[in-house]
């Protein structure tokens, strides 16, 4: 490949577009020999610098765009980098062959040398889906139990070790023992083992088998060294040990590497970003510069002095004070409320005032530390009409885990409901695959009956083996006493048991990883918001119209995200909900992490605050509503931490709070106006209840039949045309005679397979 040619320019000439920069910014642009430190801010122009500075290298002729190893965290990243160095140095850009992502740069050196690891240049790269499917087939071929030891659960572990540059050998007695009682070397080397069979890797082996490429082959690594004169890093704080192990290695013969980052935002650490690789730079590479950019182009004096003021109680970063040339400026707001429902009213109240002066919606952002919070606010705007987007995710009714749970409340409420049964027939795994999913569409539209029905007939029969007739009747009994059950409890305590006894709870437990912690949350939040309805109908009915929110209405919304996913961003407007003891910071972090967990919870606070242009409202309620119960709660430790100098404290009580504060007195209970004494539930039910039991269930038995007896009461009208005596013809079995029959069921004795029970749709005349 020929490097594009570059304009004649004295290698000492200062373009002039590096008058736009600030000075810290011109510095590190300006230091380009040995090893720099760009220790940039919140809002303080880092990517301006870092583009600006991978131009001056080429531009003043230091490298040819062949010569520059320039690394980012997104293809987002890379596309904005290349088109901000185009803009200032035109084509040359296009010559930058190792500008991209850590992944991209990792599997174009894997190719080049794909037969050092095992595999052929045209090895394939394997997806999440993938990867699943092939360590469950090791999974059942080691005579493992995939339900104690979930496949979900392997590839976590298997993803960790990779992302600390771990090979199968490297894995110590505790890492050996976190899968499957001391098989987790095993399991991982059968499935780099099988991953090579296939010529096949998946993400995480891009950097880990170019890591182990330059400890074994030095030729190899000296002839990176010497093509990259330098390096640069965007995010550098968000690198896992493979990550920095690989770059220091790149690194290390001429020290030329630029890192950029923010120790204050640092908050990956649950996919395995480690702060301490930024923290330890100077001592990786003694000498650095290390170059602060401080100078806030983006929040007010007041937002910066409150973020500044809450960050010095961690004891981990290399420290920096952000400022801004901008004047005045509101204080942030610390709002305390009575109780989540009534946080969501004061802030759609909040944004609808800010709408009416002209204030756009597009410029507003509710931020929060866990999805499952997104659900309170998503009612309370349906409510009112206040139209919203939920960016990073699915909106809550739309989560795969609350979509299972409602499936299995309709199918209560109304066993016809196809599209429901079919979505959780085997949801969890019960061994009810596609054959078995077959056999019940083909008999329920034969006897035009709902699938939950056909369900309950074929598990009286032998049309499929003995193992799903009784999962399938184990099932439905389970639908039946959920049936009963939902006229003696509360619709929230319904569900509780069902994601109980259905084993989808053990499910997300068993996977033990963060994605299904967070999924066990939302259940939670789910249970939550039905403690509100009297009947099941009622919140199914809620819920249909919450779904039928227009999501691809082009009107301006206001925008719903989790912290996580606001990073990098900004906005006019960011309201800060649930700052309570638990909440955020979160128990299950600080469970698991202890300190290092504080201070990353520390971090996303800081990151929370300063995606603010203008004001910042944190708002934490006194009562959170758990498991039927009001649980009082403490406002969160980074309320305290702030300066009192920056904030302005509000306390409101409004609708219940406000009517139980006139009304009470010693003798009465305080949350007599929140009685959890239970209703008369038959009374409670209206005509649409009744329907929806009626309607379906009256195609099912009582009961399931005992062993060895029919389910006639339930059974479809038999077939005319054949009769006892009748020689048939059936799919599966073959031709035979009948030699009795009960109902739409017959017993047939099969010239190969002998006597067996099936269903009359499914056999025909001979």
């Amino acid at each position: 490949m020929t490097d594009t040619p570059l304009p004649a320019t004295d290698p000492v000439e200062a373009p002039a577009w590096l008058d736009g920069l600030n000075a810290p910014q011109k510095q590190a642009v300006l230091t380009t020999e040995g090893p720099v430190l760009m220790l940039a801010g919140a809002g303080t122009g880092k990517t301006a610098a870092l583009t600006t500075r991978l131009a001056y290298l080429i531009r003043t002729r230091r490298a040819w765009p062949s010569e520059i190893l320039c690394v980012t965290f997104t293809n987002k990243a890379a596309r904005e980098m290349r088109h901000r160095v185009g803009q200032l140095i035109g084509d040359a850009v296009e010559g930058m062959p190792w500008l991209g992502t850590f992944h991209s740069i990792g599997a174009k050196m894997l190719r080049r040398h794909a037969e050092l690891v095992g595999l052929q240049s045209n090895y394939t790269i394997i997806d999440t889906d993938d990867q699943l499917r092939l360590l469950k087939q090791l999974i059942g071929e080691n005579d493992l139990d995939e339900k104690r030891w979930p496949a979900r659960q392997l590839a976590g572990l298997i993803d960790r070790w990779k992302n600390r540059g771990l090979n199968p050998e490297d894995l110590d007695a505790v890492e050996n023992e976190a899968y499957a009682n001391g098989k987790g070397q095993k399991m991982y080397a059968l499935y780099q083992a099988r991953l090579k069979a296939l010529n096949a890797c998946d993400f995480g082996d891009l950097l880990l088998h170019m890591l182990n490429v330059f400890r074994r082959e030095r030729d190899i690594l000296e002839s990176y060294q010497q093509r990259f004169k330098y390096v640069m890093v965007d995010e550098y704080q968000d690198t896992n040990a493979v990550q920095y192990l690989w770059l220091r290695l790149l690194a290390q013969t001429r020290k030329n590497i630029c890192v950029v980052g923010d120790d204050d935002q640092s908050i990956y650490s649950w996919r395995g970003a480690e702060v301490a690789n930024i923290l330890r730079f100077e001592k990786d590479f003694p000498g650095a510069a290390v170059i602060r950019l401080e100078q806030n182009y983006r929040s007010t004096p007041q937002i910066l002095a409150a973020a500044s003021g809450l960050i010095e109680a961690n004891s981990s970063r290399l420290g920096k004070t952000l400022w801004t040339e901008r004047g005045g400026g509101e204080k942030v707001r610390v709002i305390g409320v009575w109780d989540a429902p009534e946080e969501a009213r004061r802030l759609g109240e909040e944004i609808e005032r800010l709408e009416r002066e002209g204030a756009p919606l597009e410029g507003m952002a509710i931020l929060v530390r866990a999805q499952y919070q997104t659900r309170e606010f998503e009612d309370r705007f349906i409510q009112i009409g206040l139209n919203y987007r939920i960016v990073g995710g699915f909106r809550f009714y739309e989560r795969a885990e609350i979509r299972d749970a409602l499936a299995y409340l309709r199918v209560i409420a109304q066993p016809a409901d196809d599209l429901a049964f079919e979505r959780i027939h085997n949801q969890p795994k019960r061994g009810l695959g596609a054959k078995a999913l077959e056999k019940m569409h083909q008999h329920a539209r034969r006897q035009n009956i709902p699938l939950a029905a056909a369900a309950l007939e074929i598990a009286d029969s032998d049309e499929l083996p003995a193992r799903a007739r009784g999962t399938i009747a184990g099932l439905m009994s389970l639908f039946l006493s959920w049936r009963e059950l939902a006229q003696q409890v509360t619709p929230a305590e319904l569900l509780r048991r069902v994601l109980e006894e259905s084993g989808y709870d053990a499910m997300l437990k068993a996977e033990r990883t963060s994605e299904s912690a967070g999924r066990q949350d939302n259940l939670v939040e789910l249970a939550r918001a039905m403690e509100e309805y009297e009947t099941l109908g009622d919140f199914l009915e809620h819920v249909s119209l919450v779904m039928d929110n227009d999501a691809a209405d082009e009107t301006e919304k206001v925008t719903i995200m989790t912290i996580h996913a606001a990073k990098g961003l900004e906005f006019d407007q960011v309201f800060l909900p649930g700052w309570e003891e638990g909440v955020f910071p979160s128990q299950r972090a600080l469970d698991e992490g202890g300190l290092a967990s504080l201070e990353e919870e520390r971090r996303l606070a800081y990151v929370a605050i300063t995606r603010a242009r203008r004001r910042c409202t944190i708002l934490h309620a006194a009562n959170r509503r758990i498991y039927g119960q009001w649980t009082s709660s403490i406002p969160s430790r980074f309320i305290a931490e702030l300066p009192a100098d920056h904030i302005v404290q509000e306390t409101t009580l409004t609708g219940g709070a406000s009517l139980w504060r006139a009304n009470w007195s010693e003798q009465d209970d305080p949350f007599a106006h929140v009685s959890e004494a239970r209703p008369d539930r038959s009374q409670a039910r209206g005509p649409g209840w009744q329907r929806a039991l009626s309607t379906g269930y009256d195609r099912l038995p009582k009961r399931l039949p005992e062993p060895g007896r029919s389910a006639a009461s339930f059974a479809a009208k038999p077939r005319t045309d054949i009769a006892i005596g009748a020689r048939v013809f059936h799919d599966k079995f073959g031709y035979g005679e009948v030699v009795d029959q009960e109902g739409n069921k017959l017993e047939i004795e099969f010239e190969a397979s002998g006597r067996k029970r099936v269903i009359d749709s499914f056999v025909k005349p001979a």
